[in-house]
């Protein structure tokens, strides 16, 4: 089966946006988040991952999928950690990657 892809756009809950209202538990919980992404990475479904680095009511993050179908794409972006406990809010998009450059470097 051939693989599609799809990007699921991540916003903070308001009242993160101030990183005074973070607490140990948010901080788990988007540590829990990256630790998800990684594992996606190893199981080569996912193509790209980052986000804005403000942090405001314009920040955002992205998650880029390469996996068989929409409903597993939708599957994985509800497990996300921050999404599933409430700190981010998802919504995903169908995709393609036309261009890539293979030089880039994180």
């Amino acid at each position: 089966m051939e693989q599609k892809q799809f990007i699921y756009t991540l916003k903070l809950i308001p009242e993160l946006i101030d990183p005074k209202n973070w607490t140990d538990k948010e901080n788990q919980i988007v540590g829990n988040h990256f630790t998800r992404l990684k594992e996606l990475l190893n199981q080569g479904k996912l193509v790209l991952a980052g986000r804005t680095q403000t942090m405001d009511e314009d920040t955002f993050g992205i998650v880029i999928l390469q996996v068989e179908s929409e409903e597993e794409a939708t599957l994985l972006m509800n497990d996300d950690p921050a999404v599933k406990e409430g700190v981010m809010t998802a919504e995903m998009f169908p995709y393609k990657v036309a261009l890539f450059n293979h030089d880039f470097r994180a």
